[in-house]
């Protein structure tokens, strides 16, 4: 990866090989060591980064060869940089519920984003990073904050491009099988119920994501399958055919029936009774597990997450 200086601190820097298909956001965030990602999607938002002489998204997957614009940023001092707190670093090491050669998965807790950024000084990545200083850890794929379960991080680069690609192939209904459990307000029919509806994600002035059932979003598909009822209320199994962002929870609040304890897309009333009477304190979303092949199919991987003690007990309490 070769990288020139321009007058004013410009850095041109081409996309080495073996780089070819990742992310424009991620490719900064390894240019800008100790970057906070909101100050990579501004660089990028205001077209200061440039592909080949043009403006690109932060999404926009890069190949190797490409000439990539990188201006100037101020960024803290190492010694200004504080380290995860202790008790987080813990919280996560006793998450690992899987590890080998190639990948890391953890149960990731409710409440943890997946990465900093946005007012988050800490996320999954950072705290991992910190926790394993020296190995290259990559992120695969995010989970919501607010959602628990299994979250795959790559040990090798092999294993990260090779998931990466799996994860894409998944936007066309052919990527890692990934299997949730949630709790629906109401009573949803029995039987699978497939919601095939396509979302668009909008960004707020205040830098918060929505996303919405439209026409003009992007192909999106969630099945819905009742396994108990519990105090009026359905617990589910869902599989997802694509991975888009609030996925589930928009469809679950598309069918009429929202996810449990979800603050921005859920039934306000209904989680303030879950909360009473359940003790129901977060989002009632869980990944339970994911399933996958490496080495072109020829290494099977299934890895599960326990549903975590918080949301048995709401099961128990109703």
């Amino acid at each position: 990866m070769a990288a020139n200086d321009s007058p004013g601190g410009v850095r041109m820097v081409r996309v080495a090989d073996d780089r070819d298909g990742q992310r424009l956001d991620n490719f900064l965030l390894g240019q800008l060591k100790g970057a906070p990602r909101s100050l990579v999607y501004k660089i990028v938002r205001s077209g200061q980064v440039r592909v080949n002489g043009k403006r690109a998204k932060a999404d926009t997957r890069l190949a190797g060869g490409d000439e990539v614009r990188i201006p100037p940023v101020r960024l803290e001092a190492p010694g200004e940089v504080k380290p995860p707190p202790k008790a987080m670093l813990e919280r996560l090491a006793a998450s690992i519920v899987f590890e080998d050669k190639a990948i890391l998965a953890i149960n990731k807790p409710s409440g943890i984003a997946t990465h900093g950024g946005s007012g988050i000084s800490f996320g999954v990545i950072e705290a991992l990073r910190a926790l394993r200083p020296g190995e290259p850890l990559e992120l695969v794929h995010r989970l919501d904050r607010d959602t628990s379960g299994v979250l795959i991080l790559a040990k090798k680069r092999s294993a990260l491009l090779e998931l990466q690609a799996l994860m894409r192939a998944g936007e066309d209904d052919e990527g890692p099988g990934k299997r949730y459990l949630t709790m629906l307000v109401g009573r949803l029919p029995g039987g699978t119920m497939t919601v095939d509806a396509p979302l668009q994600k909008s960004v707020l002035q205040g830098g918060e994501r929505m996303v919405r059932v439209d026409p003009a979003g992007k192909a999106s598909t969630s099945h819905f399958s009742v396994l108990e009822r519990r105090g009026g209320h359905s617990f589910c199994e869902v599989r997802i055919e694509t991975g888009r962002t609030h996925q589930i929870r928009v469809h679950a609040a598309h069918l009429g029936h929202p996810v449990a304890g979800d603050e921005k897309y859920g039934d306000r009333e209904a989680n303030r009774r879950l909360s009473q009477q359940a003790g129901l304190k977060r989002l009632f979303l869980h990944a339970a597990s994911i399933e996958f092949a490496l080495e072109q199919g020829e290494r099977p991987y299934l890895i599960n997450a326990p549903l975590p003690d918080e949301l048995t007990a709401v099961l128990n309490a109703l």
